[in-house]
């Protein structure tokens, strides 16, 4: 008999995630980005991260210095660097992020750039 899990879905401005496994110590989302839209520039206290890039091309920023990504490039994110990803493609950006770390929380972002408005003012 097979049961069925509900995973966590979250629309944002930029695109959506699926969050695929939850744990006390780690957390792994599969992230869509739509065409030209990018994430916040973010930083994070208390957990790294890693992409794996599925489909789509983009850029990643790692604390100011810039590097094209596509189809199976991988991304090392540690704790406490600035870091974004940008989809300037014509199709979605796709990449799975696995959070690893003591605490995995949304409220973990420290966002210190955004094209939403998220961003608090200087």
């Amino acid at each position: 008999m097979s049961t069925m899990i509900e995973h966590e879905h979250d629309d944002r401005p930029w695109g959506s995630y699926d969050v695929l496994d939850d744990a006390p110590d780690h957390k792994v989302k599969r992230i869509v980005v739509a065409a030209g839209k990018r994430l916040s520039l973010q930083r994070h206290r208390r957990r790294a991260e890693h992409w794996f890039i599925v489909s789509g091309h983009g850029v990643v920023t790692l604390d100011g210095s810039a590097e094209k990504v596509g189809p199976g490039d991988a991304v090392d994110v540690g704790r406490g660097v600035a870091h974004r990803i940008e989809n300037r493609g014509d199709d979605p950006l796709v990449f799975i992020e696995v959070q690893h770390g003591d605490y995995c929380g949304e409220d973990d972002i420290e966002r210190i750039e955004d094209d939403f408005g998220r961003a608090p003012a200087l």
